[in-house]
């Protein structure tokens, strides 16, 4: 599988980056396939050109681009961004912010899941602590991570405040 999706990668880099073969509509494409790298979006030089246009199209609220993988496509995958709240981040990017540090936040401004064969490969977590900083994690053949819900994060993070509290921790 590991071979399988290295032979997409280079095909599709071939496909999208190839000089003169890249189209207007590649763009959400590009996406797919930078985001999918586990070594991060912005880890080869093709890719930051379309991840940084990604990031300011996010910025300014514009949707998620999309990709037509055309005639046979690419079935189950996909990419979508979920904008991180205190109800959707990892629980080490939660925080207590606001007025009398009183309110749970969390440091990203979104999170991009990509699916390859309908089962998540990478979860890329974006301004990280401010503008351009990404965490990605990868859930791809060869991982032994288990992917997690990060609608369950601040339950565990406030359980786990609770806990430490009770046996003379704090926050």
């Amino acid at each position: 599988m590991q071979g399988w999706s290295l032979g997409l990668a280079l095909v599709a880099g071939t496909a999208i980056f190839g000089p003169g073969v890249a189209r207007a509509d590649d763009w959400g494409c590009q996406v797919i396939l930078c985001l999918s790298n586990p070594g991060g979006p912005e880890q080869y030089s093709q890719c930051v050109p379309p991840i940084e246009r990604l990031w300011r199209a996010l910025r300014h609220g514009d949707p998620f681009p999309t990709c037509d993988f055309g005639a046979g496509g690419s079935q189950g995958t996909f990419s979508s961004n979920t904008f991180a709240s205190r109800g959707y981040c990892r629980e080490d990017l939660l925080y207590w912010g606001g007025p009398e540090q009183s309110e749970l936040l969390c440091r990203a401004s979104g999170a991009i899941n990509v699916d390859i064969n309908n089962r998540l490969y990478t979860r890329v977590w974006w301004d990280v602590g401010g503008q351009g900083s990404t965490v990605t994690e990868f859930y791809g053949t060869g991982s032994t991570e288990v992917p997690y819900d990060p609608t369950q994060s601040a339950t565990l993070f406030l359980q786990q405040i609770e806990q430490d509290s009770g046996s003379g921790g704090g926050h």
